[in-house]
C-alpha cells in the first residue's frame, strides 16, 4: 500500500486521498520536532502560555470545518463535532492557564531537613502520539496540549480513515503561530510507526486504541526503552441499584451509550441493574432504544449516524451475532436494514453471560448489554468481573453510599454518579488493568512526560 483513500462512512464514497510517506520522510519529521523541542525548551511556561491560547481561539473559528470534516470521516454527528472542537479549546486554555503552577519548581528539603533542594519538571523531548478516529480532534489535542505546556514537541500518527482531521489540526496550530516542527503529522504504515518508536529522538509514546494494540506498541517501546502512556478500551458498566431513580437511570444511560454513535471508550455499555427494579429499568430503556432515529448525521434531529467504517459494522454485527450465540436475549435493534453506508441500529441484549462479547468485551457501537444483579452487593461484583476498568457510573439517591462504592470498590479509573460525560480539562482520566496506564487532563498529563529532576542544594 502507497496511499491511503479516506472514505465516508454515510455514503462509502472517497473522500481524499493521501500518500504515504516513506521512512526517510517520517524520520526527518523527527528531526525537525527535535530542532523545534531544543529552541522551545528554553522558554518559560509563561512563555508558552500564550501559544496555547491563540491555538484554542483559532480552534473556535475553524469550528464548522472541523466540525463538517469529522463528520464526512468518521459519521459523527455534526453536532457532537461542534462539541469536541469546544472541549478542545476549552483545553488548550485550561492548560495555558494552570500549566504554569502545576510545572513549576518546587521547594523541598534535603539532609533531615537541613538544606535546600529543588524538584524541577524538565521536558525531554519528542513525544510521539498514536490516536484513533472516534475523536478526531480531541485525541490529539489532550497529548499536543499537555506537551507543548511541558516544553516537549510532538508527532502525530492519526488513524488512517481521519487523516484530514489530523492533517487540519496542524494547519490551525500553524496559523495560531505555534513555531514550526514543535506539532508534526506522518502518515505511515504500521512497520514505519515501529521504526518512529525506535527513533533515539522519540522520548516518549502515548497512544490510544484497542488493549490489543497497545499491547503491540507497548511491547515495541518497551523494548526502546521509552516510557509509555496508553489509554486503552473498556467495557464499561453502570450499576442501576435498587434506590435508582429509574427515570434518570434510563435518559441517562440511553444518552451514554449512544453519545458518539456508541463510539466512546468510556461510554457507558453495560448496565448492571438490580432484581428490585430490573423491570421498570429494562422495559423504559428499551422504548427509548426503539424511539432513536439514525439517519444522515449532518441532520439536527438524528441521533445516531453511522459507524465508522465497513469493518466495524462487520466487527459489531460478528459481536452482536456471538453474544446472542451464547445465551444473550435480543430485546431490540440487531438487524441492520439494507441502506448505503454504515449505520447500524440501536440494540438492546438481555441475559448477557460471562464468556459472550456482550459481557466480556468492548462492543464498540450502539449496542447495549444488559445484566441482571441479584443486590447492590451484586451489582459491584458484576461491575467488577472484567479485564477493563476505564470507567463506570451508579445511579442511587444516596449520595453518600455512591462516593463510598466509587472510592473504595469501584475498580475504574472514573465513576459518574447519576451522570454521563466524558472527558473534563480539570479531572484526571484513564483507567487501570486492561484499560491501560497512565493519565490525562487535570495537570497529571503535563508530567506524563518530563524529567522530575531532583537537584541537591547545598
Amino acid at each position: 500500500m502507497t496511499s491511503i483513500t479516506t472514505v465516508n462512512p454515510a455514503t462509502d464514497e472517497p473522500i481524499a486521498e493521501y500518500p504515504l510517506m516513506d521512512q526517510e520522510t517520517a524520520f526527518e519529521k523527527i528531526e525537525q520536532a527535535h530542532a523545534a523541542f531544543l529552541v522551545w525548551k528554553d522558554k518559560t511556561h509563561e512563555d508558552r502560555a500564550p501559544y496555547l491560547r491563540a491555538i484554542a481561539k483559532e480552534l473556535r473559528e475553524n469550528v464548522d470545518n472541523f466540525a463538517q470534516l469529522m463528520t464526512q470521516e468518521t459519521g459523527k454527528l455534526l453536532r457532537d463535532g461542534k462539541t469536541e472542537v469546544e472541549l478542545c479549546a476549552q483545553i488548550f486554555e485550561y492548560t495555558a492557564d494552570h500549566g504554569p503552577e502545576m510545572l513549576a519548581d518546587e521547594e523541598r528539603t534535603h539532609s533531615g531537613g537541613k538544606k535546600r533542594g529543588v524538584v524541577a519538571y524538565c521536558p525531554i523531548g519528542v513525544i510521539y502520539s498514536i490516536q484513533p478516529w472516534n475523536f478526531p480532534v480531541y485525541q490529539p489535542v489532550r497529548v499536543l496540549a499537555a506537551n507543548l505546556m511541558a516544553g516537549n514537541s510532538v508527532v502525530l500518527k492519526h488513524a488512517e480513515i481521519c487523516t484530514g482531521s489530523g492533517l487540519l489540526l496542524k494547519d490551525v496550530c500553524t496559523k495560531a503561530g505555534l513555531p514550526d516542527g514543535l506539532f508534526e503529522v506522518i502518515i505511515v504504515s504500521h512497520d514505519t510507526s515501529d521504526e518512529v518508536i525506535a527513533h533515539d529522538l522519540v522520548r516518549g509514546v502515548t497512544m490510544t486504541g484497542s488493549d490489543g494494540a497497545g499491547r503491540q506498541i507497548g511491547q515495541t517501546a518497551a523494548k526502546h526503552l521509552k516510557k509509555t502512556v496508553l489509554e486503552l478500551g473498556s467495557n464499561d458498566a453502570y450499576l442501576v441499584l435498587e434506590d435508582a431513580d429509574v427515570e434518570l437511570a434510563v435518559k441517562t444511560c440511553v444518552q451514554g451509550r449512544l453519545y458518539n454513535n456508541g463510539q466512546t471508550c468510556v461510554s457507558a455499555k453495560r448496565f448492571v441493574v438490580t432484581d428490585a427494579v430490573y423491570d421498570a429499568f429494562v422495559d423504559a430503556f428499551v422504548a427509548q432504544m426503539k424511539s432513536v432515529k439514525m439517519g444522515d448525521p449532518s441532520s439536527d434531529d438524528t441521533q445516531i449516524g453511522p459507524l465508522s467504517s465497513k469493518e466495524q459494522f462487520a466487527t459489531i454485527k460478528e459481536q452482536v451475532e456471538k453474544s446472542q450465540a451464547k445465551g444473550a436475549t435480543l430485546l431490540c435493534g440487531g438487524d441492520p436494514d439494507d441502506r448505503t453506508g454504515q449505520y447500524y441500529p440501536a440494540t438492546v441484549l438481555a441475559d448477557c453471560q460471562p464468556g459472550s462479547p456482550a459481557y466480556d468485551d468492548e462492543i464498540f457501537g450502539p449496542v447495549a448489554a444488559i445484566i441482571k444483579a441479584k443486590d447492590d452487593a451484586d451489582a459491584m461484583r458484576i461491575a467488577n468481573d472484567s479485564r477493563y476498568g476505564l470507567g463506570g457510573g451508579i445511579f442511587t439517591k444516596d449520595a453518600d453510599k455512591a462516593l463510598k462504592l466509587a472510592r473504595d470498590h469501584f475498580d475504574t479509573g472514573m465513576i459518574r454518579i447519576n451522570s454521563f460525560g466524558t472527558a473534563d480539562p480539570n479531572m484526571p482520566f484513564g483507567g487501570v488493568k486492561d484499560s491501560g496506564f497512565g493519565r490525562e487532563h487535570g495537570g497529571f498529563g503535563m508530567k506524563e512526560f518530563v524529567n522530575a529532576k531532583a537537584i541537591y542544594l547545598p
